[in-house]
């Protein structure tokens, strides 16, 4: 198991390339189950969820290889297998989109209920709802999805759920729908540009899509569709990851191959901390000089504050001067990172699906765990406010969904450095700070 050690107090400063991102990719790994002949993905990130998606395509009968650092070629073979394999599946959430493509292509899916990070009540009824609308019958039984269909047929279908569009779901059924008899309209649809850029690849194949981007999805079903070369977009939590690294650490960098108007509503929030962003086509400045401030924010469905930055924020607010309140609305429960971060000194309060956050806490090196990614990419970028060192383990959480973030890091000015192998990883920094040892007092 391998850990990451952090000496906080260095200002960041330095340029970054961002990755493709993880949540476009995936789906679009799991669509390609779809089509007829060889997909060509560029921009498609290292990282555990990738490599086990596609270990899972591959038991289905696709082929999948890494022609380049970040290229990979998918290619369905003659007789695709419905039996999705149990100990890959539930290791992560992403491998429920596997579920519509099967059922669309073979008539049959046999598919693990999905696990991955533990953020509360995540269930997939409105997958099983839009699939049925779609004359599928499913049953659940041993821990496994059974659906079956002589071939889908296209329905109206209402996504929406207790805490908003669900972004897995609408992929799911506008995968189906693809593949299936007449016109099918996703109402409540999620308009995530992971959705957009999914529709985009599957438009590239052949299918006919409108209305990605914006609630009520379009979809009417082809016979056939083709693979295609298709430039997965750039990872915005990734960006946003680093722009709160940067905020709590102070000095000044620039994020590459990014999509500024995907990340407005973070953009907002930010700039209430007192955080700086300078837009350019395809970069983004990002620089903080003076004292952080308190803010309230809201994580919401797109074009809301994501989710995946609800801990991040959080953790940066605990270095702002004020009182803060951070609420959840999307995952009510993801706030597993509050209890690691009052280890490090900061004070935090939960209530329900909101924490308090009462600032300019004096966070203090410690031994602290990630217990699930976005989480754990919360704990790191505190660790870089923190006096002295911190140690967090459970980094093979964070390697699902971030690609040598120790080492970009590290790049930018951190003194931070991974101790322990990994085996996404093409090296292993040494350790700026050996013998260090973290302080424990608290």
């Amino acid at each position: 198991m391998s850990e990451v050690i952090i000496e906080g107090g260095k200002q960041l400063r330095g340029v970054i390339d961002v990755n493709g991102a993880k949540n476009a990719s995936l789906p679009i790994m799991a669509a390609t189950l779809l089509t007829e002949g060889k997909t060509v993905l560029d921009r498609v990130p290292r990282l555990t969820d990738v490599e086990t998606l596609a270990k899972i395509l591959r038991s289905l009968g696709v082929s999948v290889e890494r022609t380049s650092s970040h290229t990979m070629e998918l290619k369905p073979g003659a007789d695709i297998i419905c039996d999705c394999p149990h100990d890959y599946a539930i290791s992560m959430r992403a491998g429920i989109c596997v579920l519509g493509p099967l059922l669309a292509k073979t008539g049959r899916a046999n598919v693990p209920l999905p696990g991955g990070c533990v953020l509360g009540d995540r269930p997939v009824d409105l997958h099983l709802k839009g699939l049925r609308a779609m004359g599928a019958d499913i049953r659940q039984k041993g821990g496994f999805i059974m659906a079956t269909a002589d071939r889908l047929k296209g329905a109206r279908i209402y996504l929406g759920g207790p805490h908003g569009s669900t972004v897995l779901g609408t992929a799911n059924i506008m995968m189906a729908a693809t593949l299936a008899d007449g016109v099918t309209t996703i109402e409540h649809a999620a308009s995530e540009p992971e959705i957009c850029d999914l529709a985009d690849y599957l438009q590239k194949c052949g299918a006919s899509i409108s209305g990605a981007g914006t609630h009520t999805i379009r979809v009417e079903g082809v016979k056939r569709l083709e693979g295609c070369l298709h430039h997965v977009i750039a990872d915005r939590i990734e960006a946003g990851t680093y722009a709160c690294a940067l905020a709590i650490s102070g000095g000044e960098i620039t994020l590459r191959n990014v999509r500024p108007g995907h990340m407005a509503a973070l953009r907002d929030v930010m700039e209430s901390m007192g955080v700086d962003f300078e837009l350019d086509v395809n970069t983004i400045k990002v620089c903080r000089e003076g004292p952080l401030k308190a803010t309230d924010c809201t994580a919401l469905p797109y074009p809301g504050l994501p989710t995946d930055m609800q801990p991040q924020i959080l953790s940066v607010l605990t270095a702002s001067a004020g009182t803060s309140v951070v609420t959840d609305s999307v995952y009510p429960e993801r706030f597993t990172h509050v209890g690691e971060l009052v280890r490090l000194g900061a004070d935090i309060v939960r209530q329900g699906p909101q924490a308090v956050i009462r600032g300019a806490a004096e966070l203090t090196g410690a031994y602290v765990r990630a217990n699930d990614l976005r989480g754990g990419a919360a704990l790191i970028v505190a660790g870089l406010g923190a006096d002295g060192t911190t140690v967090v383990s459970g980094i093979e959480h964070v390697d699902r969904g971030y690609e040598g973030l120790d080492e970009k890091l590290f790049r930018l000015g951190a003194n931070i450095a991974r101790k322990g192998a990994s085996s996404l990883q093409a090296g292993q920094l040494q350790l700026p700070f050996e013998g260090h040892q973290p302080k424990t007092d608290n």
